[in-house]
């Protein structure tokens, strides 16, 4: 049977933005620095994103069936998925010319188009009560919402006239993902609010609390092949300080030195390929500095036995292609002067 293909690439994104903006009316400023569309599911025309979060590993429970009251009386829902992977969450207002009707049938037709199969949907009374609740107390809340328009936003009633999807596809590489889409009607004549999660099915990664390789790991590769990747170094994105939970590696790439007074070593900055080139070989270059500077303040070691070099997309070990690859290739490596 052939695999229906989920989004293909970025050269096929799904885009829902299927209706025209209303005459004369410019799409609003997102209010979220920052933050972007899902490279797989594009915004409805004309709205705002106002909320923003991704996780690179989570557990995430999505509904899949209305909303009920169990035995001890609490709200719960008929069915529920429980999830792992890559977590992205988006909010946006959309306009107020538009219907919750409109926009959800926009989404519905891209989730269908790039062949997601609906697992279930609701509308307004069907949803059982308190659904818009659950969003409003679980998902969105006031701390998700960011901007001036946070105050009205149509989220923040909990609404029981909303609408809901959940659908279930298989991407290119034959991994699952499930989207979520929660759509709400504009309220006292200004916005709508359409909520938007997606659960990307991965393997969590590991080695991020201790040293992805000890000194002896570290020795032996630089004796095998000159030079050894190095993982447990970590950076916010697009930032070049060295976070608290590099201290592990940090620790083990300096006592490498320390066991071999002669080593000497390039410090050597790698990036994906994500963003301008330019930027990456001057982020990568501030990367390696950050490194040597850490070695040679916090572990002592000699500076003159490092030297920093950025080099950005320059040097792959794996296809940029995919979130696994990128993941390898955002790397520091020790090569042996």
């Amino acid at each position: 049977m052939r695999t229906p293909r989920l989004f293909a690439s970025t050269l096929f994104t799904v885009f829902v933005g299927l209706a025209p903006v209303a005459h004369g009316q410019m799409p609003a400023q997102d209010t979220v620095k920052g933050a972007r569309d899902h490279p797989l599911l594009s915004r409805f025309d004309g709205s705002r994103l106002v909320g923003y979060g991704v996780k690179e590993f989570d557990e995430v429970m999505l509904p899949a069936g209305k909303r009920v009251a169990n035995k001890d009386g609490k709200a719960a829902f008929e069915n529920a998925l429980q999830l792992e992977g890559k977590y992205t969450r988006i909010a946006y207002n959309y306009p107020k010319e538009r219907s919750s009707l409109e926009v959800m049938r926009n989404y519905q037709a891209a989730l269908d188009k790039a062949g997601l199969k609906v697992l279930f949907s609701c509308a307004k009374e069907t949803c059982g009560p308190d659904f818009g609740q659950f969003f409003l107390d679980k998902r969105v809340g006031d701390n998700f919402i960011k901007g001036a328009e946070a105050s009205w936003s149509p989220f923040n009633y909990g609404r029981n006239d909303s609408r809901y999807v959940l659908a279930k596809g298989t991407r290119p590489d034959g991994s699952l993902v499930h989207v979520g889409v929660y759509v709400v009607a504009p309220v006292q004549d200004q916005i709508g609010g359409a909520y938007v999660e997606i659960v990307e099915a991965k393997a969590m990664e590991g080695g991020k609390v201790s040293a992805s390789l000890n000194a002896a790991d570290m020795a032996k590769g630089i004796a095998a092949e000159g030079k050894v990747a190095v993982y447990g170094v970590f950076f916010d994105t697009d930032k070049a300080e060295v976070k608290a939970e590099s201290k592990a590696a940090l620790g083990e790439m300096a006592k490498l030195l320390q066991q071999d007074p002669k080593l000497k070593v390039y410090v050597v900055g790698h990036t994906d390929n994500q963003g301008v080139l330019a930027h990456n070989v001057e982020l990568s270059q501030k990367r390696a500095d950050a490194v040597v500077k850490a070695l040679a303040a916090d572990y002592k070691i000699d500076a003159r036995r490092l030297s920093a070099k950025g080099v950005a997309s320059y040097s792959p070990v794996a296809s940029n292609d995919a979130d696994a690859g990128r993941e390898k290739n955002r790397r520091v490596e020790l090569v042996k002067q």
